[in-house]
């Protein structure tokens, strides 16, 4: 089974050598000798090391001055590495340390008995920190917002109405048909592809290409399908330009929101930096291409209402979540567009790149790919035609998706911000601080993980599940979609449409790549490739 190569991965929180003590539970501290050969710890657990709770100015951190810190990302090109960054701090300090960058100040912690207790304080409106570029923008061209930003009991009230139409297994069932209608055409699409341009005797073709743009193609297809109702017809042979700049727009408002996040935006805006209207422009762009879309999808849904339709139905077809919401009628008109278009442009890239590192491991390592294969088959051939079903008997492709993102996180962090005084690590964090639970590190650490850089789905898995180090918190080590009342909102298209696309990739093709060295990888405002892998497509 192929392994993520690298050193500092395996490696982060090792034995912490230069600390005498661990953490078993948060704000639990244990007092640790070594015993024995094979270093066994003996653990009496104790108030802290001195018997103490330790003050909050006591917790490691990387500078005390945020603005040094600033020129110091900008000048080492941190932002783009800071997933890199941030393991080797955990490395260097410990399982906590304090960051201020610019106005941003955070705690980072990466253990799940520490994430647990984070995320039980996180109260009856959580919050997460707020992207402020994308409120700026929002607010200077009098957009509403959607759920993503906004707080309190505005924000619960409007999540709970989103929630019927994407959450919750009722709406699941709706949509997954259409997702299901767009993953077969990209099969046939691809299988087409590589019989006309691939290598090789006619039927067992085989084609090597970076498959990223077809992949954004395809998760702008899925989820429109399912927001809309409408296919947008991203894979005839002359896609519309329109769309493409749509991603591209996504990609740009990505890629400038990092560096955004830790200066006041209205300044920018005042003095007209370049980086702000760039931004800006990106979000103006995302928002016509929606705005479009919604007015068209409204006038079919009206001129297509019938007297016996019934919620979100147009002579009795599913008219997709923006029909649902539109006959409902429990959210405004402006509301439902600014949590359409939030929705719209989180659901390409979060779901195209982990598409394309989940490509490469399959192929990178062969017999992962045929056990998950088999699985796939034989769920398939029992579930007649039902795509529920064909995903229920195959537990190994969600377990894959689990898997890609716990090496390659879409978002490095999940914050929070406790309404109540926490203890973490045996240091006392105030109310209403902004704690970061750090993904990228935590998937990749051997106190999480058992050789956490193998990739294997089966860790996941019934009897072969991975206890994780057996501990307290091992709920809490995958949170890629976040966690609780407070998760990603698009969790359910987003996880159905990538094991859905598998599934038929893998009843299809055999994956294999020209290269297994490890992807680099940078951060926009998600993770991503440095250099898109290229994938070998053999058809079987």
């Amino acid at each position: 089974m192929r392994r993520v190569q690298g050193t500092s991965g395996s490696r982060i929180l090792g034995a912490l050598p230069q600390k005498r003590f661990c953490v078993t539970a948060a704000g639990t501290v244990v007092h640790a000798n070594l015993d024995g050969g094979k270093g066994a710890l003996k653990a009496v657990r104790k108030g802290g090391v001195d018997g103490r709770v330790k003050r909050f100015e006591e917790i490691p951190h990387t500078g005390r001055n945020g603005w040094i810190n600033l020129l110091r990302f900008w000048r080492e090109n941190r932002f783009q590495q800071l997933h890199k960054h941030m393991e080797r701090t955990f490395n260097a300090l410990g399982p906590i340390y304090r960051e201020k960058v610019g106005t941003i100040s955070s705690v980072n912690i990466l253990l799940p008995s520490d994430i647990s207790e984070l995320f039980q304080s996180e109260g009856l409106h959580p919050r997460r920190m707020t992207l402020q570029p994308w409120a700026t923008h929002r607010e200077i061209r009098n957009h509403s917002k959607g759920v993503f930003l906004k707080n309190g009991e505005e924000w619960r009230s409007d999540r709970l109405q989103l929630n019927k139409e994407v959450m919750l297994s009722a709406a699941v069932r709706r949509f997954l048909p259409l997702l299901e209608e767009v993953a077969k055409d990209f099969s046939g699409m691809l299988q087409a592809r590589v019989e006309r341009e691939g290598r090789g005797e006619e039927g067992r073709r085989s084609l090597t290409i970076d498959p990223s743009p077809d992949l954004f193609r395809f998760a702008l297809e899925a989820s429109c399908h399912v927001i809309y109702g409408e296919r947008i017809g991203l894979f005839s042979s002359s896609p519309s330009l329109e769309s493409q700049k749509f991603i591209w727009a996504v990609e740009r408002m990505l890629t400038t929101t990092p560096p955004l996040l830790y200066l006041p935006p209205r300044l920018l805006l005042r003095i007209g930096a370049s980086l702000w209207t760039q931004h800006a422009t990106a979000w103006d762009h995302i928002f016509s291409h929606a705005e479009a879309r919604i007015q068209k999808a409204y006038q079919r849904l009206s001129s297509s209402k019938g007297p016996h339709s019934v919620a979100g139905t147009a002579g009795g077809q599913y008219t997709g979540v923006l029909g649902q919401l539109i006959e409902k009628g429990q959210l405004s008109l402006d509301l439902i567009k600014a949590n359409i278009t939030e929705l719209m442009a989180g659901g390409v890239d979060t779901t195209a790149v982990p598409l394309q590192f989940a490509l490469f491991e399959l192929g990178r390592n062969p017999e992962v790919q045929e056990r998950v294969r088999q699985q796939v088959r034989t769920s398939c051939s029992q579930a007649g035609g039902d795509p529920q079903k064909a995903l229920q008997g195959a537990p190994l492709l969600k377990a894959t998706i689990k898997e890609v993102l716990r090496l390659y996180p879409v978002g490095i962090t999940v914050q929070r911000y406790p309404v109540r005084d926490i203890i973490l690590q045996n240091y006392h964090i105030p109310a209403g601080t902004m704690v970061q639970a750090c993904l990228y590190p935590m998937g990749r650490s051997s106190q999480v993980f058992e050789d956490p850089l193998r990739f294997d789905p089966g860790r996941w898995c019934g009897s072969n599940k991975d206890d994780g180090r057996r501990g307290e918190g091992q709920g809490f080590r995958s949170l890629a979609f976040g966690f609780g009342a407070r998760q990603c909102v698009g969790r359910r298209i987003a996880e159905n449409e990538m094991q859905l696309l598998l599934m038929h990739i893998l009843l299809n093709f055999h994956l294999s790549v020209p290269s297994s060295e490890d992807i680099k990888t940078n951060v926009t405002l998600i993770l991503q490739p440095e250099t898109p892998p290229r994938i070998t497509f053999t058809k079987l």
